[in-house]
């Protein structure tokens, strides 16, 4: 079965990190320095400004949102109105925070770039952070190649992180304390520029995964077997599994390693939109 995406929101800078949550899809618009979200009418609602750029969303147990300050490598906690320090990750991570999941428990796992992406610097790997509930921080597993994307299954036993450089889903074991044990590789990932970055997990245990260098987002089960493949005008670099059912695939796109003053201007990030028929499952 072909699928087509459609346009759901269109005109923004760089739309990254999606997260579907209390009936609306919210999202990090990079360049835009701000945190949105959008019903089902496709009205973009600013729900908090994040001057250090914001990445990676989750929610605590009590409701509370959290969010990755990029530039500064902190983790922010929105209090009502405003933004405090959850935690402080520069000294875990040397350059830009991303992606991140936060699990039942408040735990967040954040990923970081490991080199100067931006100025086309060598490769570095990097390690996988976690942030307790109560703030602290600490390396959960390192020598990762670009940790960017991360889902747990619905048991909460499971965490697997997209390894953009490294062209592979990895899985790990979660300890009771969300410590990470077993690191294997889950999938390979096959074929030239096939990368992860934003990815999501799926009922039936695939993962939906966006490959930017390849303009496309792919079905992948474990052992790496692709189910679907659905191309992207711009180049693909999150989805999620959203929508009342969960059935609605929201796919971002943008523009990569433009600067920041490129992407506010030309305005090309986008959302799209596709029914599939398996509906999202386990975090985030």
């Amino acid at each position: 079965m072909t699928l087509a995406l459609e346009p759901f929101v269109t005109g923004l800078a760089f739309p990254e990190a999606p997260r579907w949550h209390d009936g609306a899809l919210w999202f990090s618009d990079f360049y835009d320095q701000r945190v949105a979200r959008v019903g089902a009418d496709g009205a973009v609602e600013t729900v908090v400004h994040v001057p250090g750029q914001p990445s990676g969303l989750g929610w605590l147990p009590d409701g509370r949102m959290l969010v990755v300050s990029m530039n500064d490598r902190r983790l922010l906690r929105l209090d009502g109105d405003s933004l405090v320090q959850a935690a402080d990750l520069s000294a875990l991570a040397r350059w830009p925070c991303n992606d991140m999941l936060v699990d039942a428990h408040g735990r967040a796992y954040i990923g970081n770039f490991g080199f100067d992406l931006q100025a086309r610097a060598p490769f570095a790997p990097a390690s996988l952070v976690l942030v307790t509930a109560d703030g602290q921080a600490r390396v959960a597993a390192e020598g990762m190649h670009f940790p960017n994307g991360t889902v747990l299954t619905p048991d909460g036993r499971t965490l697997i992180v997209g390894e953009s450089y490294g062209q592979r889903l990895t899985a790990f074991d979660v300890a009771d304390d969300g410590s990470l044990a077993r690191r294997r590789v889950w999938a390979q990932l096959e074929g030239k520029g096939v990368g992860p970055d934003g990815i999501c997990l799926d009922a039936q245990g695939a993962v939906w995964l966006a490959s930017p260098v390849t303009r496309e987002v792919l079905r992948v089960r474990e052992g790496g077997a692709i189910t679907h493949r659905i191309p992207t005008a711009n180049q693909a670099v999150a989805c999620m599994l959203g929508g009342p059912d969960r059935q609605t695939l929201f796919v971002l796109t943008g523009r990569v390693l433009v600067t920041p003053k490129q992407s506010r201007a030309e305005r090309s990030g986008m959302i799209q939109a596709v029914r599939v028929d398996v509906p999202g499952a386990g975090l985030p």
